[in-house]
């Protein structure tokens, strides 16, 4: 009979007990034999008692060296402990008392963490006759531990601060990455108050407050602290944590400073609302709040202001000295109107050299003593550059309003039109706006065209008229004409150049109008050859405006090629006036243009104060006699001598004589008899249809060459 035979009467006696307490344990001798498999290790292994127990056969692989040792199942790969444990019961009986491991182990019940304790079983000599082990399955706990571990370590190298509070706000933990940020050391943080970070707002708390109350969390922005007292901007995300009886046990709070972040938003925002050179506020921002004050309904009976401020002579420095000079004249007078204006008023730089102040709540009386204020500032200002020295002017617009005005364009209409009658009246002039002030009303009349002159632009509502210019000579048939821009308005009527031209000049319109002209003429000569190859040349006109512009000639030229025009079927017209104001581009246009071909004519000529000393320098080829001069000279004789002047000296320059304002056949034969070489006027033809004109002239002949 074998050991367990003979003793399992006393093994029964013994582990009864475990069975009872539903230990996973079990017994082997000193030859390693199992002698009690309790149920609990039946559960937790997924091997039977069957199969274990007083068995010399390999039971589910676990045993080794022909040797059954539950250790090499519960111990795994652990051969140090293994030894220890044969060492102990097989090498020094007497010592051995107990042992406890722990590790992985794969069992038919799947992989399990096991502690294993083993103790030494004595007899009454106290020779040991067998182990009992036991195992406890910390599976569970050991799957939370690593994942703790995982967090732990997810924490530790998180980016963001982390911060874990009781209810009071006391710290129970941070990361490291809120000591980088905010400079205190982990063991300074522990135990202290979430306030050493938190800078007093109450707003931002009572946010915190309601919102974790509602959801138990809270996102936002806030401002902090750092241990040496400067401030940062975080990024934060806060939420409670509850035990079970639902009382908050701690706050967690993940911060992220955003304090770049938040500095390159404030330098944007602030970039986008001021003037990079003088640092005023921008033109955007100026148009903003006027916005803002006049959409406030609630104080109907406020009064604001608005000023509009143009710089006189600042063109004369800025191409004088250049645009470095330029760009200090600002920035010096940008400072002098700083300190003008009160604290709450609104200065702005609204581009090129004007400038605007919004002062709300501020009625005219007051407003005028800023403006005043601002034109001693100027007047007492003087601009140094490379040891010369300037004096400049101003010219302010002042408008009082509040929220019956429409809209904001309507404003600064009323704003430009005060500042421009400032710059009319003289340098270093301030007009008030006044509905009941005419030329004021006119002056406002002349800003609304500016809307309709660019629609009319852009919706192709302009057209071309021509009217002749025939030789008073009977025996000459070289027969010309003028061309003649006229508007359609929104109905289709035709509205008459001195409606819009005066505006088109005074607000910079001009030049696209010209170029306008330019172009649909040079396109619709191009598409009636017939009609160039019957007449002698057209006359268009351009402004002092556009000869001023530098780009003038190179769009003519380029118009000329592009649409395959003679040059000497076009003669350019320019009044005297603007010949004289712009003298050396003239000269240089005229010299340009006459290289392709194109003749010049001078128009209007004798209504300026020296037109005989300008003609000799100026390479025209026709001269339009003003006819103002002309309608009177069968009845003035004044009249008569001055046209029959002109006429004269035109002769003694080779230059032909165009007579304006012919009206009747006394004043075209009178006009013959002086000499004077064509004749235009109401009494020769009206305008008509440019369009019409080619059509009559080519014969229904089109070519489809317009662009």
């Amino acid at each position: 009979m074998d050991y367990y035979e003979k003793n399992k009467e006393y093994i029964n006696d013994h582990t009864e007990w475990l069975d009872s307490l539903g230990a996973a344990a079990f017994v082997i001798d000193v030859n390693h034999r199992v002698l009690f498999w309790s149920r609990s290790c039946e559960i937790l292994t997924g091997v039977s008692s069957a199969d274990v127990i007083n068995s010399n056969r390999h039971w589910m692989g676990f045993y080794e060296a022909e040797r059954p040792c539950l250790a090499d199942m519960v111990l795994d790969d652990d051969w140090e402990n293994k030894t220890f444990l044969y060492d102990h019961i097989e090498k020094a009986p007497s010592t051995f008392r107990g042992l406890k491991a722990n590790n992985w182990c794969e069992t038919p019940a799947g992989k399990k963490f096991l502690i294993f304790e083993a103790n030494a079983l004595f007899d009454k000599d106290n020779n040991i006759i067998g182990v009992l082990e036991t195992l406890s399955d910390v599976t569970t706990l050991k799957n939370l531990e690593e994942d703790l571990e995982v967090l732990s370590k997810a924490v530790e190298n998180c980016s963001s601060s982390v911060i874990i509070t009781d209810p009071k706000g006391i710290i129970e933990f941070v990361n490291p990455n809120f000591c980088k940020t905010t400079g205190y050391s982990i063991k300074e943080a522990v135990g202290s108050s979430i306030n050493i970070i938190r800078v007093e707002d109450q707003s931002v708390q009572k946010e915190i407050n309601a919102s974790i109350v509602k959801s138990g969390e809270w996102k936002g922005e806030m401002l902090s602290k750092k241990k040496d007292g400067s401030h940062y901007w975080d990024r934060c995300a806060l939420s409670i944590i509850c035990g079970e009886d639902g009382n908050i046990k701690h706050f967690v709070g993940i911060q992220e400073d955003i304090s770049k972040e938040y500095d390159l938003a404030k330098k944007l925002n602030y970039e986008a609302s001021h003037d990079k050179l003088t640092d005023l506020k921008n033109r955007r921002e100026f148009e903003y709040c006027a916005e803002q004050l006049l959409s406030n309904k609630n104080e109907m009976s406020k009064d604001h202001s608005m000023c509009f401020m143009d710089l006189d002579n600042f063109k004369i420095i800025n191409d004088t000295c250049g645009h470095a000079a330029g760009d200090e004249l600002l920035r010096q007078v940008s400072s002098l109107f700083k300190e003008c204006v009160r604290k709450n008023d609104l200065l702005a730089r609204l581009g090129g050299d004007e400038f605007g102040i919004l002062m709300e709540n501020c009625e005219l009386q007051h407003s005028n003593r800023v403006a005043i204020s601002l034109l001693k500032a100027i007047e007492d200002y003087q601009f140094n550059w490379e040891g010369r020295n300037f004096r400049i002017g101003i010219s302010i617009g002042i408008v009082v309003f509040n929220n019956e005005i429409p809209d904001l364009i309507e404003l600064l209409r009323r704003a430009d039109s005060a500042c421009y009658m400032a710059k009319d009246l003289g340098r270093n002039q301030i007009c008030a706006y006044c509905p009941e002030n005419s030329e004021l009303a006119e002056r406002h009349g002349e800003m609304q065209w500016v809307t309709r002159i660019q629609n009319a632009l852009d919706e192709d509502r302009f057209f071309l008229e021509a009217q002749a210019i025939v030789p008073l000579d009977a025996n000459k048939h070289d027969i010309h004409y003028e061309l003649l821009v006229r508007m359609r308005d929104d109905d289709g009527n035709s509205i008459p150049p001195g409606a819009f031209l005066p505006s088109a000049e005074r607000y910079s319109l001009i030049v696209k109008l010209d170029q306008w002209v330019v172009k649909n003429a040079f396109s619709l000569l191009a598409s009636y050859p017939a009609f160039q190859k019957q007449i002698h040349f057209v006359s268009i006109n351009l402004s002092g405006q556009s000869l001023a512009n530098e780009n003038l000639l190179e769009f003519i030229v380029s118009q000329l090629k592009e649409k395959g025009i003679d040059g000497k079927k076009i003669c350019f017209e320019i009044t005297e006036t603007s010949a004289i104001t712009h003298i050396v581009n003239a000269i240089k246009f005229i010299r340009g243009i006459k290289e392709y071909g194109c003749s010049f004519a001078l128009d209007d000529f004798g209504s300026g104060h020296s037109s005989f000393a300008y003609l000799k320098n100026l390479p025209v080829d026709y001269l339009k006699i003003d006819g103002l001069f002309v309608k009177n000279i069968v009845e003035d004789s004044v009249d008569f001598a001055l046209v029959k002047s002109i006429n004269e000296v035109g002769k003694i320059l080779n230059i032909k004589t165009i007579a304006e304002f012919v009206e009747n056949d006394d004043i075209k034969s009178m006009l013959g008899d002086i000499g004077v070489d064509y004749g235009q006027g109401y009494g020769i033809g009206k305008p008509g249809s440019f369009e019409a004109l080619l059509k009559e002239f080519s014969g229904g002949e089109y070519l489809d060459k317009a662009s």
